[in-house]
């Protein structure tokens, strides 16, 4: 558009000097004796005008000639920043890709030819880390540090991950601490203090950032469940000899904690260590009420104290609801055989087996008839147990 606009310009002063022209007799004289030069007055300001772009050129050429030097050194300077951008965004691409040898060689070219030194210098720290190549590693991580302070949050994250990477959770931790003691905590640097507080086995913390993440939908609710579930049982493990303690913590739970399959088996198995059945069975039952797992069914026949005729009464109430359910079956009868109730107990332990053969039935039939003095039933029931094992 540019350059038609000046053709159109050009050709427009041609039609208006050839109009000026066609009317005007003026005329221009120049006088240096002995010569004398007469010309009309358009051809004057014509040459004159051409004189003034040649003198124009001409100076422009000298002008561009001197500053060479300067020229050449701009455009490699323009090609050298072209080739580290490239670089980075090659060491970037590398990395992704896992060929981690490039990554660093590229990233080291781009932080060479000066492209963004600090995110060269950390990407080359994360290359150099997957080649478990530390010194090389920690060598880029004070680069990356003296190369300005704008990254300084980016550093930090990835000095965090690579201790993470490195199973070092209290060092992780120190920096992530530190991390957010300067700064706003993003979920991401959230993500990684869990996962600090979760190796240097901080359970308290890593119970309270679950939280955090949860109401923040910044991790599924599987994940959620086995960080909460795993924090719980290593905090109920170290109150088994506090029977008060275990109660006091227990009852301060969620119901939706106190539902978790694997937290309320452990509650309720040191709950029974402890000497307080009651708060077992009533682990076991309000966790069963939300959902009806197998293990905890198991749990509840077989950790029945001075409660076992209560445990007896629950269990058949539950018959109608989950007919057919072998463990169950399994479970009631290993509650009479504890109240001694025999001839329940077979019953119950037959109708386990016809529902579902196994050996726990099987063996516990076998212990039942030895304590009926039925040592014939006892021994064949016995190797129905070897047989289902094997």
């Amino acid at each position: 558009m540019r350059a038609l606009f000046w053709l159109l310009a050009v050709f427009a002063g041609a039609v208006a000097l050839a109009i000026i022209g066609r009317g005007n007799e003026g005329y221009a004289l120049f006088v240096y004796p002995p010569w004398r030069v007469e010309l009309s007055l358009i051809l004057f300001f014509v040459l004159f005008a051409a004189a003034f772009g040649v003198a124009y050129l001409v100076v422009r050429l000298l002008h561009h000639t001197f500053q060479l030097p300067v020229h050449v050194r701009a455009y490699r300077q323009r090609v050298r920043a072209t080739k580290a951008r490239e670089a980075l965004l090659g060491s970037a691409q590398a990395y992704l890709e896992g060929r981690f040898a490039r990554a660093e060689s590229d990233a080291r070219q781009a932080f060479d030819g000066g492209e963004s030194r600090a995110l060269a210098a950390l990407l080359a720290a994360r290359a150099a880390h997957q080649l478990r190549a530390l010194d090389r590693r920690d060598l880029w991580l004070e680069k990356s540090a003296e190369s300005g302070d704008p990254m300084h949050v980016a550093r930090l994250v990835t000095r965090a991950e690579l201790l993470l990477e490195d199973r070092d959770y209290i060092g992780a931790r120190a920096v992530l601490k530190d991390l957010h003691g300067s700064g706003p905590k993003h979920i991401a640097t959230l993500r990684l203090l869990l996962r600090a507080e979760f190796g240097a086995r901080n359970w308290e913390e890593v119970l309270r950032l679950t939280g955090v993440l949860f109401k923040r939908d910044a991790i599924s609710p599987a994940l959620y469940d086995e960080y909460k579930s795993q924090a719980l049982l290593e905090l109920l493990a170290g109150l088994e000899h506090d029977a008060a303690g275990l109660e006091s913590r227990w009852r301060k739970l969620s119901a939706r904690d106190q539902a978790l399959p694997r937290v309320a088996a452990a509650a309720a198995r040191h709950a029974a260590a402890a000497g307080r059945p009651a708060l077992a069975r009533e682990i076991l039952e309000r966790a069963l009420a939300q959902e009806w797992v197998g293990a905890l069914v198991d749990l509840y026949g077989a950790s029945a104290g001075d409660d076992v005729r209560l445990r007896i009464e629950r269990a058949e109430r539950w018959l109608p609801e989950h007919p057919g359910d072998a463990r169950l079956l399994l479970a009631l009868g290993r509650l009479c055989v504890s109240a001694e109730l025999w001839g329940k107990a077979q019953n119950f332990l037959d109708a386990s087996l016809s529902f579902e053969p196994g050996r726990e039935s099987h063996l516990e039939l076998a212990r039942l008839f030895e304590r009926l003095d039925k040592p014939q039933d006892a021994n064949r029931h016995y190797r129905l147990a070897a047989q289902a094992q094997s």
